[in-house]
This record gives C-alpha cells, sequence and structure tokens, in this order.
C-alpha cells in the first residue's frame, strides 16, 4: 500500500485562489460604492460566507471527505449559529419591553 494521498492538480489550489481574489475585491467594492442598509450587509455575508465555503471546501478538503465527518466538523458550529440568532432575538425583545415599560 503506498502512504501518499490523494494529489490535487495544482490549477485546482490557483482556481479558487483567483476566485477568493475576485470574490474579495467584489466585497470591497461593496463599501467602494456606498452601498448602505441591508443590501450592503447582504452582499457582505454571501460573499464572506461563499469565500468560507471555498476555502473549507478545497483548502481544507472538505469536498472530498465523508459525509459523517463534513456532519460532524460542520453541524456544530451551524448550531451555535442558530443559538446566536436566538440570543439576539431575544435580546431585542428585552430592549424593546424595556424601552416601552421604562418610557
Amino acid at each position: 500500500m503506498s502512504s501518499t494521498g490523494q494529489q490535487h492538480p495544482i490549477s485546482l489550489y490557483l482556481k479558487v485562489w483567483g476566485l477568493l481574489f475576485v470574490l474579495s475585491a467584489m466585497s470591497y467594492l461593496v463599501d467602494y460604492l456606498h452601498f448602505q442598509g441591508y443590501l450592503r450587509w447582504g452582499l457582505i455575508l454571501a460573499f464572506m460566507l461563499i469565500k468560507a465555503g471555498l476555502v473549507v471546501a478545497v483548502f481544507m478538503h472538505m469536498a472530498w471527505e465523508r459525509l459523517a465527518l463534513v456532519c460532524a466538523i460542520l453541524v456544530p458550529p451551524l448550531c451555535l449559529l442558530v443559538l446566536v440568532a436566538l440570543m439576539a432575538a431575544e435580546a431585542d425583545h428585552t430592549l424593546v419591553t424595556r424601552l416601552l415599560f421604562f418610557r
């Protein structure tokens, strides 16, 4: 048995690196073009998630792993994000309640 792992062509990494560069430039363009409000934050978050997904899939080799391993690595952070969203919603509710009560 050979101890060498699966080899991926360098062109794949260069293409992903180029795509990450383009996505970063687009993210900076959002600020440069002075987008405001939800459009700005939506675009920035979308570019960030796409770049993070590319890094995880290609550079961390998740695209070639078994589904069980991918789920074991990705599900806990996703659960944390859900809990953070719930805490943020509860904090907004608490703020609104206090503003109405102490007015």
